[in-house]
């Protein structure tokens, strides 16, 4: 059985020969205070749903977003999405929707 940390990925950002970031740029980035000064590795997850990268804030209090029926990590975004809906729609459901639209209207052209 695979865990949850199996799926994650990581960020490297190295400022150990730089002056790094200065706070006031990285908070509205998204990234933590601190990340401009010396060597981060961050842990990342992307969301199944839509394939978004988020960074995996450790002082997160709240709970992750997480659907059961694609056992991976989903974006808030997304949870408020499948929480409303109840559905759960992976990325790759919704391209392989999209193209099978396309092959139906393409099939449409050719008739006429």
């Amino acid at each position: 059985m695979k865990s949850k940390r199996s799926q994650e990925g990581y960020l490297l950002i190295d400022h150990s020969n730089s002056p790094g970031i200065p706070d006031d740029i990285a908070i509205p980035s998204g990234l933590p205070a601190g990340i401009g000064r010396g060597k981060q590795e961050l842990p990342t997850f992307t969301c199944s749903h839509c394939q978004f990268v988020l960074i995996m804030n450790p002082l997160r209090t709240r709970e992750r977003g997480y659907c059961p029926k694609c056992d991976h990590y989903v974006c808030d975004k997304c949870n408020g999405i499948r929480v409303m809906t109840g559905e759960c729609r992976t990325f790759s459901q919704i391209v392989d929707d999209k193209h099978e639209e396309v092959i139906k209207q393409e099939s449409l052209i050719r008739l006429f």
